[in-house]
């Protein structure tokens, strides 16, 4: 009895011990989609900073695939020792909704060390549909059932999540027409072969601004910095649409607490560097960085809202 418990008793002390020294060794940031995208721009900036921050090298891993998953799994068995963290959108809690089986658990397997960037949704409109604002929209909607479609990079992404919650909130009979990227989708938004869509704000900004595509409102709780005139959701009448991308840093289950303590002090601190929210602001993202309680609280609420609205629309991953 008393070796195990100085075997425990050293074990603990090991652990404290490396939490305090670390890192001693790069650390790997794995990102589960392919290099290019939204998640792989924040992941690299995130691993670029913290490598000037902390002194040790974060370095990127792309682990692409199954939506996600492929790369999400691998995180969620990797040793919960520091040495690797991972950089995911909603997708994290969406996907085990949509899919019929995936190896991990995004609450059980992650401990969350902070919710570092959000991304305003826009609902963009080709400019000769006859809708000025929501209101519009939804009128001109209901007056030709099931001759409007919607555009969005893919099935259970945040644009698609957002189409179903505004169909089903006032019942639309509005065709859903998944592409395999955003870029894809928003291009057939401005050569008006798929009317509407919503999208994260950085690709449509320049449409918006050269006048191919009409903004009608922001999904979120205030308006974008970068689309100061556009009301948002709640000030065009409908509050209940709402739905900010969101990228989030996690650490498997288990990690020591003063690790996860460091990581995000380090997030927080880099978040609130103004070259970096000028950097943030300018690819269409809002630094955020807060507490791993609070994100912990955020995914929670996350999977209960994305739940009833997935399972209502009777979405499903093909």
């Amino acid at each position: 009895m008393l070796y195990l418990m100085a075997a425990g008793t050293f074990s603990t002390i090991s652990r404290i011990a490396g939490a305090q020294t670390y890192p001693i060794r790069p650390v790997r940031v794995i990102v589960p989609y392919g290099p290019g995208g939204p998640t792989d721009i924040v992941g690299r900036l995130i691993a670029q900073k913290l490598s000037e921050e902390v002194g040790k090298q974060f370095y990127v891993e792309n682990l692409g695939g199954g939506g996600g998953n492929v790369g999400i799994a691998h995180a969620a068995k990797a040793p919960a020792d520091g040495y690797t963290i991972l950089v995911v959108p909603p997708n994290i809690v969406v996907n085990p909704i949509l899919y019929e089986r995936v190896s991990y658990d995004p609450i059980k397997d992650f401990d969350p060390v902070t919710v570092a960037v959000t991304s305003k949704e826009a609902l963009v409109v080709y400019p000769s549909l006859p809708a000025q604002t929501v209101k519009d929209l939804v009128a001109v909607i209901k007056a030709n059932p099931g001759k409007y479609s919607y555009a969005s990079g893919g099935i259970g992404t945040p644009p698609h999540l957002l189409g179903e919650l505004f169909r089903l909130s006032f019942g639309l009979d509005l065709v859903h027409v998944p592409f395999n990227s955003g870029g894809l989708a928003i291009g057939s938004v401005v050569a008006g072969h798929t009317p509407l869509g919503f999208s994260a704000l950085a690709p449509v900004i320049p449409h918006i601004n050269e006048g191919k595509l009409r903004a009608l409102a922001v999904a979120s709780k205030t308006r974008s910095q970068l689309l100061p005139d556009v009301p948002t959701m709640a000030e065009a009448g409908y509050p209940e649409i709402e739905g900010d991308a969101w990228f989030a840093i996690l650490v498997p289950a288990g990690t020591p607490k003063e690790i996860i303590t460091l990581l995000n002090r380090a997030i927080i601190k880099i978040m609130a560097r103004p070259d970096m929210k000028e950097r943030m602001v300018t690819l269409g993202y809002e630094p955020l960085g807060n507490t791993p309680e609070d994100s912990a609280a955020q995914l929670g609420m996350e999977v209960a809202k994305w739940t009833k609205i997935i399972r209502g629309a009777g979405i499903k991953a093909e």
